[in-house]
C-alpha cells in the first residue's frame, strides 16, 4: 500500500469551481474570451485555461476594452468595474462567489447607514488582494483595511467601529482582533462586529489539523499568490514541522525528505486536484528511483 496520500476534502472551494466552469462554458462556444485579473491564485491552473483561449488581462487594460466579452473571477469586482463595463459595452460574465457578493452588500448597507463623520467601516483583509480591493470600493475607497493588530495606529478610537472581514481571513485571528477591539473602544461609542469568513474555508482549518496528525510529513500544494494557502500552510506547519509548501510537482526534486515516512498531500481552496496528483506522481517516481 501506498505510503502517499491526498487530502479529499483540499482543493477548489465552491467559488473558484464556479468560475472555472462559467470560462469553460464560455470558452467552449468560440470567439474571444478575457479575464479580470487571474481566475485563480494558481499559475498552473491560469495557463490550463490560456491554453483553452482565456486571456487574462489587467484593470487597466480593461478600462480600454470596448464591446467585449469579460469574465469575472470568483473575488468580486467594486461598482467602477461594472460602470466601466456599461459605459464601454462590455459583457460581463459574472463569476463573483455568492458569499462575496453577500459580503459587498453588507458592507455597502452598513456604510451607507452610518454617519460619515463618527462611524468607520474597517476590514480585516490583505492590502491589495483582489476580494478587498472590492470591498473597499463599497465604501467609495474609505474603509480602513488592517491586516493584523500591528496596523490598529489607522483605526480612530474616538468613532464607532464597523469590522468586517475578508472571506479567507483567519478565523481566530478575526477573533483576537475583535478582543482587542473591543477592549480599546470606549464605553461611549459603538463597536460592532460581523464574522464575515466563509466557513468552506474556515472549515479547512480544522480538517488541516486532522490531516497534519495522521501523516509524518505535509507537502501543502498552493499557488505564491493565495491568501487562503499562505494561512492553511501556516496552520499545518503549526501542527507539524515537516510541512513543505510547493507550488508545482517540480520543486518536489529540491525536497531533502524521508520518502518512506507517512506524506500527506493538501492544498488551498484555489489549488486544482490535478496539480496534487502530479505532486502525489513525482512523489512516486523518486521512490522508485531510490
Amino acid at each position: 500500500m501506498s505510503n502517499i496520500e491526498i487530502d479529499n476534502k483540499s482543493g477548489f472551494c465552491f467559488g473558484v469551481v464556479k468560475a472555472i466552469n462559467k470560462a469553460e462554458e464560455e470558452l467552449a462556444k468560440g470567439g474571444t474570451l478575457y479575464c479580470l485579473g487571474d481566475i485563480v491564485h494558481n499559475g498552473q491552473e491560469v495557463e490550463r485555461l490560456a491554453k483553452l483561449g482565456l486571456i487574462t488581462i489587467d484593470h487597466q487594460q480593461f478600462a480600454q476594452l470596448h464591446d467585449a466579452k469579460v469574465l469575472l473571477r470568483a473575488h468580486g469586482e467594486p461598482p467602477l468595474t461594472y460602470q466601466i463595463a456599461e459605459k464601454n459595452n462590455i459583457t460581463l460574465i459574472d463569476a463573483s462567489c455568492p458569499v462575496v457578493l453577500k459580503l459587498q452588500s453588507r458592507i455597502k448597507k452598513a456604510y451607507e447607514n452610518a454617519p460619515s463623520d463618527d462611524t468607520q467601516i474597517v476590514i480585516y483583509g490583505h492590502h491589495g488582494h483582489a476580494e478587498v480591493n472590492g470591498l473597499v470600493g463599497q465604501t467609495g475607497g474609505k474603509a480602513i483595511v488592517i491586516e493584523d493588530e500591528s496596523e490598529l495606529n489607522k483605526v480612530d478610537f474616538s468613532k464607532n467601529i464597523r469590522l468586517f472581514s475578508q472571506t479567507t481571513k483567519s478565523l481566530d485571528g478575526f477573533n483576537h482582533l475583535v478582543e482587542t477591539l473591543t477592549q480599546k473602544t470606549e464605553d461611549s461609542l459603538s463597536f460592532e462586529h460581523y464574522d464575515t469568513i466563509c466557513r468552506q474555508v474556515a472549515n479547512r482549518i480544522p480538517n488541516i489539523t486532522t490531516f497534519a496528525k495522521q501523516n509524518d510529513i505535509i507537502i501543502f500544494v498552493s499557488g505564491k499568490k493565495s491568501s487562503n494557502g499562505k494561512v492553511l500552510f501556516e496552520h499545518s506547519k503549526k501542527i507539524n514541522p515537516n510541512t513543505y509548501l510547493v507550488s508545482a510537482a517540480e520543486e518536489i526534486e529540491s525536497l531533502d525528505i524521508d520518502l518512506t515516512k507517512k506524506i500527506g498531500i493538501c492544498g488551498a481552496t484555489s489549488t486544482p486536484r490535478w496539480v496534487m496528483e502530479e505532486v502525489a506522481s513525482k512523489l512516486k517516481d523518486k521512490q522508485v528511483k531510490k
